[in-house]
């Protein structure tokens, strides 16, 4: 007689693995059905376009699946992963030339100064208010939803470049009205 499974996960596209991967670790038996012939959904790299050239299909986010504390808490570099980082993080086709963004951001502001002088502080100036923000910007991403709490904190941190809303404390879980 068979057995039928604790849970059945439609879809392996990233989230849909990582489900069954974390009930299964719970000790949840799992299937996973997939409709196209290979695992990864959005997350897959393929030589469509060139037999020479290995390029992502759809995806751009894994850094932010490289810090979701559900993926860490996987170990899957125990398990064979190997987070492979591109020459280039992405790049946009200009009329005259590529803009590319690099891990290293001096690089990334030298390039587009090149290009057109003055985008290479402006990029860097960018930067630095996301020094201010990004762990906040991230923890809401990757937080349940709604991600009140890691958006309420944001305004906290403004840093050099921002500073909080007037009104903005009106949204904080249990904030009163007043002085």
């Amino acid at each position: 007689m068979p057995t039928s499974p604790d849970v059945v996960v439609v879809g392996a596209g990233p989230n849909g693995l990582v489900a069954a991967n974390w009930l299964a670790d719970r000790g949840w038996s799992v299937l996973v059905l997939e409709a196209q012939p290979e695992v990864g959904g959005a997350v897959r790299s393929d030589r469509e376009l060139d037999p020479a050239f290995v390029h992502d299909t759809f995806s751009a986010f894994y850094p932010l699946g490289a810090a979701s504390p559900v993926l860490r808490s996987l170990e899957l570099e125990r398990h064979g992963l190997r987070w492979r980082h591109a020459p280039a993080v992405l790049g946009h086709r200009w009329a005259d030339g590529w803009a590319l963004l690099h891990r290293d951001r001096e690089r990334t502001a030298a390039g587009l100064d090149a290009a057109h002088p003055g985008d290479g502080e402006a990029w860097l100036d960018l930067a630095r208010s996301w020094d201010a923000y990004g762990d906040r910007v991230t923890d809401a991403l990757l937080s349940p939803f709604p991600p009140l709490r890691a958006g309420v904190r944001a305004p906290a941190r403004g840093g050099p470049h921002r500073r909080p809303r007037p009104g903005a404390h009106a949204a904080r879980p249990g904030a009163r009205p007043g002085p």
